[in-house]
């Protein structure tokens, strides 16, 4: 039996309704070429706050990027409303390549590896000389950590008062790492804040350390008018600190040029994500010596070519166990 008359015309044709629209997909996507460059300062629950020019934008990542998430020291390029008035969005529709990234896993079983902090020129490791007590084992993993992703390293201890450094730089003294002492007194008075920028003019720099060293007070010290909650306590039975900064922020460096990155202080540095082929690139005297290592050497074995590189003079011995410690460091728990 027909189902139409003889002379049907396209109305009485039913058709089913696309549930996805009658719109065509296509896989060609915007370039956004007059989209304006940003930097991120700081991530909150999806929402990114940016410096465009000389104005604060908060915005959102487009759905075009999928997974692919900005963290703060991204530059990135946005579109949509840039004025960065009060109840306005505007959206990140590319994330720039990055030129270093500091990364972290939460512990050496973790695969999961997270980025901290993008773009930053030099990773500040603030250690508390005591009050509490320093963790060589931490400062080794930030050291790894710093090396692996394109970062110079800068020691700054803390509450010199309380205890001398002495032997905590004689541990590093191999490595040639820059380094700056300070006491309470000197945070309060601004010198130690002097002292410090002086390390950190023309470039980005993160600050990462556990809770309770003074690290977001000395980043108070250094941007006076960005003040963040320093209540924080160390607790008279673990000797660590409370945790007083809860995300990470970039601010303008006061009287210089540049910028600090104030991190979450942390209780762990896994180094899950960390492969020793890239962390003996910050040891140039010793790299060469690797041509003849064995394939995927850990630069720690009986047939590595390390060794002999040393015995014949190219490098000095305490250079090559200050790697070889460093690079144990993945093997062992901070507390060790």
């Amino acid at each position: 039996m027909r189902r139409y008359g003889k002379h049907t015309d396209e109305d009485d044709i039913r058709t089913r309704p696309n549930r996805k629209g009658n719109r065509p997909r296509t896989n060609i996507r915007p370039k956004h070429e007059d989209a304006a460059e940003g930097l991120v300062l700081t991530v909150d629950r999806g929402r990114l706050t940016c410096l465009v020019e000389d104005r604060v934008v908060l915005a959102m990542k487009a759905r075009e990027l999928g997974r692919k998430a900005a963290v703060v020291g991204d530059r990135v390029a946005l579109v949509g409303d840039l004025s960065g008035r009060k109840d306005t969005l505007a959206r990140i529709v590319r994330i720039e390549a990055r030129a270093s990234v500091l990364r972290r896993t939460a512990d050496d079983d973790d695969p999961y590896e997270r980025v901290v902090v993008a773009n930053a020129d030099q990773l500040a490791i603030v250690t508390a000389l005591a009050d509490p007590e320093p963790r060589p084992r931490l400062i080794d993993r930030c050291l790894v950590a710093a090396y692996d992703g394109g970062l110079e390293p800068l020691l700054v201890l803390t509450k010199s008062d309380l205890a001398p450094p002495d032997e905590l730089l004689e541990l590093y003294g191999d490595l040639d790492i820059p380094y700056v002492v300070t006491s309470r007194d000197e945070l309060e008075n601004g010198d130690a804040a002097d002292r410090v920028r002086e390390h950190l003019g023309g470039r980005i720099t993160a600050f990462v350390g556990h809770s309770g060293v003074g690290k977001t007070t000395l980043v108070n010290a250094l941007v006076p008018e960005e003040r963040r909650r320093t209540t924080g306590h160390v607790n008279a039975v673990t000797g660590r600190g409370r945790h007083t900064t809860t995300s990470a922020l970039a601010l303008p460096l006061a009287r210089a040029d540049g910028w600090v990155v104030d991190t979450p202080g942390v209780r762990s540095f896994g180094l899950a994500h960390v492969d020793p082929s890239r962390v003996i690139h910050a040891f140039p005297d010793l790299e060469p010596g690797t041509a003849d290592c064995p394939r995927a050497c850990s630069h720690d074995e009986p047939d590595c070519a390390l060794d002999a590189w040393v015995e014949a003079g190219h490098a000095d011995p305490a250079r090559l166990y200050s790697l070889r410690r460093l690079l144990a460091t993945r093997e062992r728990t901070e507390g060790d």
